[in-house]
């Protein structure tokens, strides 16, 4: 899933708001095609449309219907297109009654806007079984000045700084990867490759226009990573990453690394994702968040076996949970329809695999209990039905396996959830409005030095103090100072 937010996050960088013409709205009394009956329209990204996605909705309106007299209409969206469409649609009050957003999607702007409804008596109301198997402190993590606007899906909660590198090379030269555990051992194994490999590059970019410490941090980002929390503690005390003197000791490693011939020489210009740059032979290894079941995914995508080392510990921060949720627009009629279906989402095992992998015997086929895979003459180019999107529909862990993974997939995630150090900060959301301005222009001198300086390209002894000086002029302290404020409030608020 975290290689799929990269993604998502790379190319939405600014969001777009905008105005498009106003839909007529439905009522509670009558918006399906039976009478007495709701139609909970859903809002979803997707990389494409279904084919058969009326005849998967047509099974799911069975369930729905039976249990909660509720129809739903998926309204799936273009990945690329989503962010836009979203707005327009929460800005003009198109009928849309429930709907994924997330942090990267705007969704503390969403909130602070009023587009989105708040939950917390709709949840204790409607939503026990969501209750009953979210975390407290995951559930509070989407609260914006102190409502709930938001659910999150359960799933990988929490992630870990980590590198994934080709497994026949790490067997070839007898690296143990139990004893990569930090940037000092990682560098031992990318001199190996670099001395006897002399085609790959040992360590390639994860994503187009990477900032390695998206991936690689020892800070909690608080929301948009200007303004950090180090040790995800730090006394609650927020601190300009850029100033630090361990990204001062990041950089110049980085820049060693690059001199020494183990990264990438031209980052900037790179179009492609670690895993294709490995495929292709570009690459040994990539920075990753790291979760259970990573090796196996990673080893699909880049078409070779995959192993991975730990760079540091698994930790839960408010950006991390709050990357995939479901939310209510406030022009909702039916908000208490769409809150009995979100419930059953968490709940009904039957109607999360038919959101996740369609209909048994069409799109997939059991394996065992847990595990499932295509049918025969059915793969991922043909299959009538390919959201691959369990993550997404409410509780993940009552999702079939795909086969491939480890059956026990879901209770090392739950395990791993529990793990996971929770970031001091853990619940609290910013809203940037009040110095809307000077992020733009933080944003922006971020974005002309961050690449090539966390690359090794740009020298860190001539070009840091720039990059710190053209910060404070773009309003670096006043938006620290305003976090700080923020933070505080919250912190008064909290048990």
């Amino acid at each position: 899933m975290r290689k799929l937010i990269s993604f998502i996050l790379v190319s939405f960088l600014l969001l777009i708001t905008a105005c498009s013409p106003k839909q007529e709205s439905s009522t509670n009394e009558s918006t399906g095609s039976n009478e007495g009956t709701s139609e909970v329209n859903v809002v979803l990204f997707s990389a494409s449309v279904p084919k058969d996605l009326k005849i998967v909705e047509d099974e799911i309106n069975k369930i729905t219907k039976e249990k909660i007299n509720v129809k739903i209409k998926l309204s799936p969206i273009n990945i690329g297109a989503y962010v836009q469409q979203t707005n327009l649609m929460l800005s003009s009050n198109e009928k849309v009654d429930l709907m994924l957003v997330a942090s990267f999607f705007g969704y503390t702007s969403q909130a602070a806007k009023g587009q989105l409804l708040p939950l917390d008596d709709l949840v204790d109301k409607y939503g026990p079984d969501i209750k009953k198997v979210m975390d407290e402190d995951y559930l509070n993590a989407s609260k914006v000045g102190g409502k709930l606007y938001a659910v999150p899906t359960l799933r990988d909660m929490a992630s870990a700084s980590g590198i994934l590198m080709r497994k026949d090379l790490v067997e070839k030269y007898n690296i143990d990867v139990s004893k990569v555990k930090t940037l000092d051992d990682l560098e031992k194994v990318l001199k190996t490759i670099k001395d006897n490999e002399k085609d790959l590059t040992p360590l390639v970019p994860s994503n187009p226009g990477q900032q390695p410490t998206m991936i690689y941090n020892w800070f909690d980002r608080l929301g948009d990573g200007l303004g950090v929390l180090p040790k995800y503690d730090n006394n609650l005390k927020v601190v300009n990453l850029y100033e630090t003197d361990e990204y001062a000791e990041f950089v110049k490693k980085m820049r060693k690394w690059q001199n020494e011939g183990l990264l990438m020489k031209n980052p900037g210009t790179n179009t492609e994702t670690g895993g294709n740059l490995v495929k292709s032979n570009v690459g040994f290894s990539y920075l990753s968040p790291l979760k259970p079941g990573i090796d196996s995914q990673e080893s699909k995508n880049t078409q070779m076996p995959m192993v991975s080392a730990s760079l540091g510990e698994p930790v839960s921060t408010t950006f991390g949970v709050t990357t995939m949720m479901w939310g209510i627009p406030q022009s909702s009629k039916i908000p208490k329809d769409a809150m009995k279906f979100l419930n059953l989402m968490y709940q009904d095992k039957e109607l999360v695999n038919l959101l996740s992998w369609g209909i048994e015997g069409k799109h997939y086929e059991k394996v065992s209990e847990t595990l499932v895979k295509y049918p025969e003459g059915v793969d991922a180019t043909n299959n009538g039905y390919n959201l691959n999107m369990n993550f997404a529909m409410g509780n993940s862990f009552l999702s079939y396996i795909f086969e491939g993974n480890d059956p026990e997939l879901w209770n090392q995630m739950d395990g791993f959830n529990k793990s996971a150090i929770k970031s001091k900060a853990l619940g609290f959301n910013f809203d940037s409005s009040p110095v809307k301005t000077e992020v733009t222009a933080v944003t922006n001198v971020v974005n002309k030095y961050t690449i090539g300086l966390e690359n090794g390209v740009l020298d860190p002894e001539t070009e840091l103090p720039k990059f710190i000086k053209e910060l404070k002029a773009a309003g670096m302290d006043k938006i620290v100072a305003e976090k700080q404020k923020q933070l505080d409030d919250w912190a008064k608020t909290q048990k």
